[in-house]
């Protein structure tokens, strides 16, 4: 089994309690950003990673959204809500790492914890890269290892744990990977000491 595969059947197991998994981080602070991101997207937009669907309640009414994820059995608690909160989204099951989209899709790309989970991180953000339209914004609430030696350890020590038992790896450096991908014009800030950040990406293809 590829590692595609395994990191899928996990968020597929882990579905019906991943909502309750992630309660303690989204009471702390991830709520309050979910809905300050949601203020920024215009136009047609796509969701990377929807997930159970903790976004869709915020999405504002004038935007075209196309919402994607990996793993069916998310997408199904994500349908749920967008039925619950009579929220028009397009749910499509795929793969961040290969889009169908064609070339500059997309004003808006946004994501809220979704590049510690992604198989291939770089190739996931070229993919971005790709359907984004160059004068448009990629938004992301990511989390990532802290430079705080101590508490970097610990995620270290901390990240097989989550990585097997929902797919989540809580020590990757997704903004070192941002620009490994080939951004240059990131705007990067501290939400919640230096391990939860809000990333900005724009004007990229110019």
């Amino acid at each position: 089994m590829d590692i595609n595969e395994k990191i899928r059947k996990r968020y597929d197991r882990a579905s019906s309690l991943y909502d309750i998994l992630e309660q303690p981080m989204e009471i702390m602070t991830l709520k309050r950003w979910r809905t300050e991101v949601m203020k920024e997207l215009q136009g047609d937009v796509l969701e990377i990673g929807v997930g159970t669907g903790k976004n869709i309640q915020y999405y504002p009414d004038n935007i075209n959204v196309t919402a994607i994820d990996f793993s069916e059995k998310m997408l199904e608690k994500a349908r749920e809500k967008s039925d619950i909160y009579n929220k028009k989204v397009k749910l499509i099951h795929m793969d961040a790492q290969n889009m169908e989209f064609p070339d500059n899709s997309f004003d808006c790309v946004f994501t809220t914890c979704v590049f510690c989970s992604v198989p291939d991180p770089v190739k996931g953000l070229k993919e971005i890269k790709r359907v984004c339209k160059g004068d448009g914004k990629i938004i992301m609430i990511e989390h990532e290892r802290s430079e705080n030696r101590a508490i970097g350890l610990l995620m270290d020590i901390f990240n097989p744990l989550t990585l097997n038992l929902y797919g989540a790896n809580i020590n990757r450096r997704t903004v070192d990977n941002i620009k490994k991908a080939g951004f240059t014009k990131i705007d990067v800030t501290n939400l919640k000491s230096d391990i939860l950040k809000k990333i900005v990406i724009h004007n990229f293809k110019n």
